[in-house]
């Protein structure tokens, strides 16, 4: 009885630890997205659901400012993770760019190049802004401090010969950006992201809808050869109601980490993220998510790969 009373107890014990060490090894990783009005998150929450492995690793996608945010963050060990434009993250990686002269992120690493995000520069329709030159004087909004759209839009009014003091700028998300220009307290605002992005589909279908101003010819030709990130890109007809064709700018979307996560955890999420199982929910669940395959993962990649990443990238014979 003694003999039996002892074993049972054993057992319990060695219950009770195995416990506290299964817990131990599920893991949880983070995603910085951006606003909820935007495209970060709505791509962000797809993949978070596409890579999870119940009992063994968590991923969730927060809101966040965007790019310049999710880099700080994972700096500072916030999150383990988030999306950033590729200029963002390469300038924030090399201590260049906006980053030149300040403390720069040089542990910053790639999982992988996601989608092309468009420049978007709206205005209401119907109130004669033809041009982003014809910005000047106007109420215009930026995005937030944090924000890849702020440091974009600041460029893009250079090449058009405008500074931030020749316009009245405001500094905030799209979503409040759509009610004020629908309110008339607003004449144009800027968001990059992958087209469609939600405020501005939900703006363009309400009211008198918008128009989406150009960025092409030689302004173009100009930020291009200033920043190699840009690429020339279409936004296409009827992507928001009544819109036409667009000529823009686009930049990469690339989901970043920090060379202190752990190699098997990204490893395994980057294996995840492209199986037939999360392939197929990202190709449903949003425009941009056709663009998020592992042969485009590994395009103008701009830092190093994360050795988690590269394991999966080199099995998968993408990379040496």
């Amino acid at each position: 009885m003694t003999t039996r009373n002892s074993l049972l107890a054993t057992l319990a014990l060695c219950a009770a630890c195995a416990l506290p060490a299964a817990a131990q090894a599920q893991q949880f990783f983070r995603i910085g997205t951006g606003g909820t009005a935007g495209t970060y998150y709505p791509i962000g929450g797809m993949i978070a659901n596409a890579v999870s492995q119940p009992g063994k690793i968590i991923v969730t996608a927060q809101a966040s400012n965007g790019s310049v945010a999710n880099v700080t963050g994972i700096s500072g060990g916030a999150m383990e993770s988030g999306f950033s434009q590729a200029d963002v993250a390469t300038w924030a990686q090399t201590g260049t760019g906006i980053y030149e002269g300040k403390p720069n992120v040089p542990g910053l690493r790639l999982i992988a190049n996601l989608y092309p995000e468009s420049v978007h520069v709206v205005v209401k329709k119907g109130a004669g802004i033809k041009s982003i030159a014809e910005l000047k004087g106007k109420r215009v909004a930026l995005d937030e401090p944090g924000s890849g759209t702020l440091v974009n839009a600041r460029t893009i009014l250079a090449a058009y010969g405008l500074k931030e003091s020749d316009i009245k700028p405001e500094y905030i998300k799209p979503n409040q950006a759509g009610d004020k220009l629908k309110d008339g307290s607003l004449d144009a605002f800027f968001f990059t992201g992958g087209a469609p992005a939600g405020a501005i589909a939900e703006l363009a279908s309400a009211g008198s809808g918008i128009e989406i101003l150009p960025i092409d010819g030689a302004q173009a030709e100009a930020l291009r050869k200033s920043s190699p990130f840009f690429a020339p890109d279409t936004i296409a007809a009827d992507t928001y109601k009544g819109v036409g064709a667009v000529q823009t700018l686009a930049v990469g979307a690339q989901w970043v980490t920090s060379d202190k996560a752990d190699a098997d955890t990204v490893y395994e999420i980057t294996k995840a993220l492209f199986g037939d199982a999360a392939q197929k929910q990202l190709a449903g669940g949003h425009a941009k998510g056709k663009f998020i395959t592992k042969e485009n993962a590994v395009k103008s990649a701009g830092i190093p790969f994360h050795a988690g990443a590269a394991k999966f990238y080199k099995e998968a014979g993408l990379i040496k």
